[in-house]
């Protein structure tokens, strides 16, 4: 009786580890991509406002979700009425959450989120900004989402300041607030620090990137700087399948980037 059952169950190990049998994990394929898409404003196009080319490159790669910076609602530059994270959800048939950052040109401007999946839940978590050294106020757009029959994620858009100091203390609180999550959260954007940095080595004591050696994002032409990233957490949910940077010279001043994530659940 004892050999039957200890059979049985190395049986049942066997088959969970080759993703069968009752017992098995299954594995969910997440396509994530971000961009920084500089207003929808083509830096060899003048003034112009394009938000169908950077809908192009986002159809093109077909993502579960888009982590969007530099997005202007409602601005002057942009157009009155344009609220570009709308029209962009609208081109690709997905759904989407902004975040405002500051006010700009009479209307907004922050960063957003797309979703192939309906969106759950949203929030805006604003950074801070050190009163003395001054900078931008920066947010978080984070959304939760059924990836999976009850299989919730986190998956958030953020864009660090310019100033090392305040970029520090935003990761700090970036990582408080993820910290004790009981969902998987996928963190991305563009994060104005290179992967030798304070910042991204913090980043990396709590998150996982998509990728060690990571492609160059800027500038479009000849990039050289490593600075826009797709992170997770926890470890043991995700694994990364594959990281590209998608050479689209024409639709930002930056390349975007997409990830391929499994997710085991």
């Amino acid at each position: 009786m004892r050999t039957v059952i200890g059979l049985l169950l190395t049986l049942i190990s066997l088959a969970t580890y080759a993703g069968e049998g009752p017992f098995a994990r299954k594995m969910k394929k997440l396509r994530v991509m971000t961009y920084n898409i500089h207003h929808c404003n083509p830096p060899s196009a003048g003034a112009k406002i394009e938000v169908e080319a950077i809908a192009r490159v986002i159809t093109n790669e077909k993502p579960d979700f888009v982590a969007l910076q530099e997005v202007d609602v409602n601005t002057e530059r942009s157009g009155k009425g344009l609220h570009q994270a709308k029209e962009l959800a609208r081109l690709t048939g997905m759904h989407y959450f902004f975040s405002k950052a500051i006010d700009h040109q009479g209307g907004d401007y922050g960063v957003a989120v797309l979703s192939r999946f309906p969106i759950i839940d949203s929030t805006r978590l604003i950074l801070p900004i050190d009163p003395v050294i001054g900078g931008e106020t920066r947010t978080i757009a984070a959304i939760t989402v059924e990836v999976a029959k009850g299989k919730k994620v986190i998956f958030a858009s953020t864009h660090l300041d310019l100033k090392e100091p305040n970029r520090l203390s935003q990761s700090e609180l970036i990582i408080n607030l993820f910290k004790d999550s009981t969902l998987p959260v996928i963190l991305a954007g563009d994060f104005n620090a290179q992967p030798d940095s304070k910042v991204i080595g913090l980043l990396d004591q709590n998150f996982t990137r998509s990728c060690l050696d990571c492609k160059p994002t800027i500038p479009v032409k000849e990039p050289n700087r490593v600075i826009d990233f797709i992170m997770f957490k926890p470890g043991s949910t995700f694994k990364s399948l594959s990281t590209r940077v998608i050479d689209e010279q024409y639709a930002s001043d930056h390349l975007p980037v997409v990830a391929e994530l499994g997710i085991t659940y």
